[in-house]
């Protein structure tokens, strides 16, 4: 049974904790979830190593909604540090979820977006479950979450 902590934001626009979960329940037989809703991006690092530390987690999900302003790209920053560094205090995985206010041009795109993104990184999670090296044959892929694959790079020899 692997457990997997979903932190998110009352901020957010759309659920995407529970897009993950319903993604996460397609792909893994045995999982158990624990949820935890703060107000912001900058409350998630906690809620995350909360969930690892207090309710033993084996991995998490971090999700959230930067707005538009500078501020909130500084914001969204400072989360994104923090939640780097509950990752290395915990030696745990924390999947970072964010999908910034300004990535569509309408709220329809952008709740698109944000279904897409959460189920890519929920895949993701999946696979990291599976073992440290479950994921290195796409290493180099260029593979992206809720947009298009980049794709490789490839030398001329």
């Amino acid at each position: 049974m692997v457990r997997i902590g979903l932190a998110d934001t009352t901020f957010a626009r759309y659920d995407m904790a529970k897009a993950a979960q319903q993604e996460i329940k397609e792909h893994l037989e045995e999982a158990a979830f624990t949820r935890y809703t703060v107000p912001g991006v900058k409350d998630l690092p906690v809620a995350c190593k909360k969930l690892i530390e207090e309710d033993k987690c084996d991995i998490a999900m971090a999700f959230g909604m930067p707005g538009a302003k500078p501020i909130d790209k500084t914001c969204a920053h400072e989360a994104s540090n923090g939640l780097i560094t509950a990752q290395l205090m915990t030696n745990t995985h924390i999947i970072e979820v964010f999908v910034h206010e300004d990535e569509a041009k309408n709220d329809k795109d952008l709740a698109q977006l944000m279904e897409k993104r959460a189920r890519a990184h929920a895949r993701l999670l999946c696979e990291l479950t599976q073992g440290k090296n479950h994921l290195t044959p796409k290493a180099g892929g260029g593979l992206r979450q809720g947009k298009e694959d980049a794709g490789p790079l490839t030398t001329s020899h």
